[in-house]
C-alpha cells in the first residue's frame, strides 16, 4: 500500500547566504510512503495501519523549528520522521525551494529510503 502527503506548505530557515539564515522561506514537500501491511484494509482500523496524520503533525512540528543549511539534509531529516513508523518499508520525499534559481520556478531534491 502507498500512502501519500502531497503539496505540505511549510514555511523554515534553509540556506547558505546570510539573507537565508535571517528569514524563513517557504518549502514544499511531497511524501510517498510505502507500507507492507495490509491488516488495516481488512481491519478498517487505525491501529493497524500508519496514521498519516501523526506523521504530518511530527514533520510540521519539527521542520519549522529546526534550520538547515541544504535542501538534501532537509530531505533526510523528514525520512527519519517516517521512518519512526515501523510498518514503513519504504518512501520517498521531494522537497521543492521555491525561487532558489533566477528564472527557475524551484530548484528541488528528491531522496529514496528502504528499511534495512
Amino acid at each position: 500500500m502507498i500512502i501519500r502527503i502531497k503539496n505540505l506548505r511549510l514555511r523554515t530557515i534553509i540556506g547558505l547566504n546570510d539573507w537565508e539564515r535571517k528569514k524563513e522561506q517557504d518549502i514544499l514537500i511531497n511524501l510517498k510512503v510505502q507500507v507492507d501491511d495490509e491488516s488495516a484494509v481488512a481491519s478498517d482500523d487505525l491501529a493497524d495501519g500508519v496514521d498519516y496524520k501523526r506523521i504530518k503533525y511530527r514533520i510540521v512540528d519539527e521542520v519549522e523549528k529546526t534550520s538547515f543549511y541544504l535542501i538534501e539534509r532537509l530531505a533526510g531529516f523528514i525520512l527519519d520522521i517516517v521512518f519512526e513508523n515501523d510498518k514503513v518499508t519504504t518512501a520517498t520525499v521531494e522537497i521543492d525551494k521555491p525561487h532558489a534559481l533566477r528564472f527557475a520556478e524551484s530548484v528541488s531534491v528528491e531522496l529514496t529510503r528502504e528499511r534495512a
